[in-house]
């Protein structure tokens, strides 16, 4: 006698019950198993200049800046290094100063002027900048200098326009070309290949002073 109604249960059993309700609870219903509808995406005209070109492109509206140039537009110099803003090898210019466009959504920039890499120079006619790199050799592997040659060009804008830095010591006085404010200015854009003193260098060789 086991008494509770004489009923003998054991733990093999228990965990056997257990183990088939769960099963049971995890099987979807007929409903359940249905995927359900997306809904279409939202598309929108964007139109703006590239590189000195008119482009006009109908676009997701989620399509990043960087995903617009890349995949739509084919100007494959712009990087998506860690698709994060952290990394600064999708760095393009627009009008006049530089961005991460891989967290810039293609339609904020209706009517902009946008300037990636391809539209600094050619290979038969470098930018300046582009050719400081090569003299300096400020890469290595490559695959950030497009993002570092178009912030070094806007980090010379911005010096010249006066515009301080974290680092910068007197406000009231012309902002200088120094190496200190070449590193804080260009600090978003990383090397992992660890060319940061050639990129200073070649900065600075355009800038035409010696930091």
């Amino acid at each position: 006698m086991n008494g509770y109604g004489d009923v003998e249960v054991s733990r093999r059993g228990v965990l056997a019950g257990g183990v088939a309700g769960a099963a049971m609870t995890a099987v979807p219903t007929g409903a359940q198993a249905q995927p359900a509808s997306q809904p279409a995406p939202t598309v929108m005209k964007v139109a703006f200049e590239v590189n000195g070109k008119p482009q006009s492109l109908a676009l997701d509206t989620r399509t990043t800046l960087l995903d617009a140039l890349r995949e739509h537009l084919k100007l494959t110099g712009s990087k998506k290094g860690c698709d994060h803003g952290q990394c600064g090898a999708c760095t393009v210019m627009v009008d006049g100063k530089r961005i991460n466009s891989c967290l810039s959504l293609a339609v904020m920039h209706e009517g902009a002027k946008v300037t990636t890499i391809e539209g600094l120079g050619t290979p038969e006619k470098l930018h300046a900048m582009q050719a400081a790199f090569v003299k300096h050799d400020g890469y290595q592997c490559g695959y950030c200098t497009p993002g570092q040659i178009c912030s070094a060009v806007a980090v010379l804008g911005e010096i010249k326009a006066g515009v301080p830095s974290h680092v910068t010591g007197d406000l009231t006085a012309r902002t200088a070309v120094t190496a200190d404010e070449l590193r804080e200015r260009m600090s978003g854009n990383i090397c992992r290949c660890g060319a940061y003193s050639n990129i200073i260098d070649a900065i600075t060789d355009v800038a035409g002073v010696r930091a």
